[in-house]
Formats: C-alpha cells, structure tokens, sequence
C-alpha cells in the first residue's frame, strides 16, 4: 500500500479516551476547500479529496482545471468542459458544493455567475461583496434557488467581525447568510467558539481551522494542535444543530501538506464520535498524541499552542524509524502493527526503535487471540542483540504463569499487584512511566507495578530473595537506550496507539 494511503487508513483509528457515550448532537458534514491544493489542478484537487474520504469540495475561482482540459475554473468555463469536471467528480464521489471566495463588480457577471452555478449544482456563492451589491443579488438568489454567503478575511475587513457580518445581512432573507472562517477571525481578535455561538442562526458553511497562535501572521496547524479551541468550535456546531459543510482550507504551506490535512481530517471525525462531555473538556486528542498522557502526566502544560506539544507516534507510519528485519512487521489498512506471519510460522525477530528513551511515559495497546501469545515491551535496551540481558521488559503473556511473568509483570523480576485476565481479541492499554530509577505499569487504567531498579543490588538475585535471569544487579541496567516489542513465536501479540512522551 501507498505510505500516504496507509497513513490515511491508520489515521481512520484516532482514538478518544472517553468511557460516556457518543453524543446525538447534530453533525456538520466535512469538506474541503480547493485552496488548500492550490499548487495543483483542480482535478488533482478532486483526487485528493477522494483519496483522503472527503465528499464536499468548495472550488474558487481561478484554479487550472487540468487533465485534458485547457483553461482556469471559473464561471466562464465552457459548459462542455463543466460537464467533463462534473463527470470526473462523480467518478471520486465527490460533490462541488460551494464556489468562493468571489466578488464581481458588473451585475451581468453575477447573472452569468448564477446560471454557471444552476448548471455546476453548486448550492452557495461565497464572496465579500458589500451590502449594496448584496441587494441586487436578492432576485438572483430566489431565482436560481443558490444561497449567497458572507466570508471573513482578517482586518481590515470589512466583514472581519461576526457583528459585521451579521449587520450587512439585516432582511436579506433566508437565502443569505455566512461562510466564517474560524482561522480569520482569530486572527482578527474573534474567539472562534463565541463567533460561532453569535452567528449560529445564520451559518451556512464554515471554513474550519486551527493556528499556531492568536494574531494575524499565525499559519494553520493540524487540527487540535492550536490556539483555536477545535474542540470547543465542534462542540458548538454541533449543540446549534448545524449540519452544514466545514470545509478544510489549509493555507500554510506545508511541505507534508497531504498528511496534514489527513490529520485535520481525522481529528474532525473523531470529534463528531466524541461524547458532549468530551468535547466541552477538549478530551478529543490530535492525531499522534494520547489524552490518557495529558490528563494523567502532563497537567499544567498550557492551554495554548503548547497544548499538545507530546507526545509522540512511537513508529512512524511506514515504520521508517524502526530497526526489524525487512518484513517481518507490519501496519495494517487499520493501523495494527504486528508480526507478518500466521500462527505455525516461526517468528524472525523483534522490532526496535531506532532513536534511544531515557525518562518518558509511553502508551501502548495490545491484543492477544489465543493462550500463550507471548510478547513484551522492551524498555531502555543498550544492546538489541543480547537484549534479555540488557533490557527492561515489560510482560505481555494470555494464560497462567509464574506471577514473575504474569502480563504486568517486570520480566523474572517484579510480579503485578494482581494478575490480569486477558480477554482474547479485546485490546488492553498499557502506560509505562520511566522516571530515573523508578518503573511504573499501568494496565486497563489500573496500577498494577511500580518498582525502584535501586533495590536490586545483586546480580541475579532480587530484593526478596529470590532468583532472577541477570547476570548483573539489576540497578545495573541502562538508564537510556532503545524500546522494543518482542514477537516471542506461537500465536502473536498485536499493537496499535503507541505514543511516547520524553520527560
């Protein structure tokens, strides 16, 4: 598979830590802005957004429509070569549903602007006209049943604020109404959710964003990753029953541009999953970071850009930063990383992280199938090879054991609290904080390890008495090194979600 659609399909699995139900509140449909994909034709642009599953497309004026067809899209596209865009659309399952941000001065254009818009199915003109122009657009609008809606660029503007706006739509009627964009007026000094609160009775569609951080020059980030509240603007959209089109418009140029807007893109689905409860806590993580983390580790980091600023994808989505023999692992269409082989085959080795960990809080989820999946996560390891005696592991394994190498346990050295019951194709998370000398296991949201590496001072021995595996104090261990998952042979182990956090 394609990185970037395997990207794409892992993105679909955005997870929410939430334990309350979905909500039923009213959904916005999500679509993008064909801005965003500027750099290409406009039939490149219907591509991606097939690609990426987004349905609705907002196209402006002036885009090179590519393919065999010459020219730029605008309402002067011959109808014939509209026809052949139409089809192409069709063909992606995609809908242009909306045309702006265009303002004309002569009242002939804007009738030819109409009837191009009838023909294209195009059910919203977006444009910055000011009121007076808006009063001749009156019997156009009725006429061609298309509503006009209001945009907002940042000040100076002069619909920059949602009062604004809202002023020059005074008894126009039904047929007009706005088109905010939450990036523009954040950056104009709008707090985005009340924008979206005020103009609510009038929103017809929206241009969906998020910053970096308050003020005019501040570029887009992927969704939840800003100043922007996206989580709280869904919340709203929502609560106001709005089942409109939110479309994406990336504007910054950014040199991973698919990716992030498949992070944008997957951060707006799992929002509309995401219970009211959730979304008014902001409990709705971006695509690479886990709020199980946040909320239990990272508290009092910043309500702003500095948000989500960790952690991390432990593996890359094509696993580009992991050591393993070539093949031997994989991530699935959904997301799962896991061995590439079936039960009876024997295992060709373990997968490694190639950068090295020293503190740090790292969150995994597993699934075992069968008795006997054997697995574990290898902590702080100097040396892959020989890695049983120089790693900390963390042990997964479905059935009865020695407690020593119960799942929970601190591999031969360190039992769980209380031995768990692996349900067999039920996934379980793990969160292993890593601080200095202290290790602790968190399974299923319980405690159920916490150990103190300093107690261990004999070489094979631990504090108990007991026999260990080590032919070395087990305070010995390396206090930096690699993180592993082991493919221990028999049925596997499978992992997904796996996000790390340095302290």
């Amino acid at each position: 598979m394609h990185p970037f659609r395997l990207f794409c399909s892992a993105l679909a699995l955005l997870t929410v830590f939430a334990a309350s139900a979905p909500s039923t509140l009213a959904a916005p449909r999500l679509g993008l802005q064909a801005w965003t994909f500027r750099q290409l034709t406009l039939i490149e642009t219907i591509d991606q957004a097939s690609t990426l599953g987004i349905p609705h497309l907002q196209a402006y004026p002036g885009q090179k429509i590519g393919g065999d067809l010459p020219g730029a899209f605008t309402f002067t596209t011959p109808p014939a070569d509209l026809e052949k865009i139409l089809a192409h659309a069709k063909a992606k399952k995609v809908s242009i549903d909306s045309f702006g941000v265009i303002t004309l001065g002569k009242p002939d254009d804007w009738a030819k602007l109409f009837a191009f818009a009838r023909a294209a199915g195009i059910r919203e003109i977006v444009t910055e006209a000011p009121r007076e122009t808006l009063l001749t657009l009156v019997p156009l609008a009725k006429k061609y049943k298309i509503d006009v809606s209001l945009h907002n660029h940042p000040k100076p503007n002069i619909y920059e604020t949602p009062e604004l706006a809202l002023a020059a739509l005074d008894g126009l009627g039904s047929r007009f109404g706005i088109a905010a964009d939450t990036g523009h007026w954040a950056r104009s000094g709008v707090d985005p959710v009340a924008g979206l609160k005020l103009v609510e009775k009038r929103l017809r569609s929206l241009h969906f964003k998020d910053i970096a951080e308050r003020g005019k020059r501040s570029r887009d980030v992927p969704y939840g990753t800003g100043t922007s509240d996206l989580a709280g603007q869904l919340y709203q959209l929502r609560d106001s029953g709005f089942d409109g089109i939110a479309y994406i418009e990336y504007e910054h140029g950014s040199p991973a541009l698919a990716d992030d807007v498949a992070r944008c893109a997957a951060f707006f689905r799992a929002g509309l999953k995401a219970s009211k409860k959730d979304l008014l806590a902001g409990r709705v993580a971006p695509v690479g970071f886990s709020t199980d983390v946040r909320a239990a580790y990272a508290a009092g980091r910043g309500k702003d850009s500095a948000r989500w600023p960790l952690p991390q994808p432990l593996f890359a989505p094509d696993l580009g930063n992991a050591d393993f023999t070539p093949g031997a692992w994989a991530v699935d269409a959904e997301g799962v990383l896991a061995p590439t082989r079936d039960a009876n085959a024997p295992h060709r080795g373990d997968i490694w992280t190639k950068a090295s960990y020293g503190d740090f809080v790292l969150n995994v989820e597993f699934r075992t199938h069968a008795a006997g999946a054997n697995s574990g996560v290898f902590l702080r390891s100097s040396d892959i090879v020989n890695w049983l005696q120089n790693s900390i592991e963390v042990q997964i394994l479905q059935g009865d054991s020695d407690p020593v190498h119960a799942t929970g346990a601190i591999f031969d050295v360190a039992a769980p609290r209380r031995r768990p019951n692996l349900v067999p194709g039920a996934w379980n998370r793990c969160t292993i904080i890593a601080r200095q000398n202290k290790i602790t296991v968190i399974l299923n949201d319980e405690e159920v390890n916490k150990i103190d590496l300093d107690e261990w001072t004999q070489a094979g021995i631990n504090p108990d008495g007991t026999k260990n595996k080590f032919a070395k104090a087990y305070k010995d261990m390396a206090r930096t090194g690699r993180i592993g998952l082991q493919d221990h042979g028999g049925s596997r182990v499978e992992f997904r979600h796996l996000f790390i956090e340095s302290l």
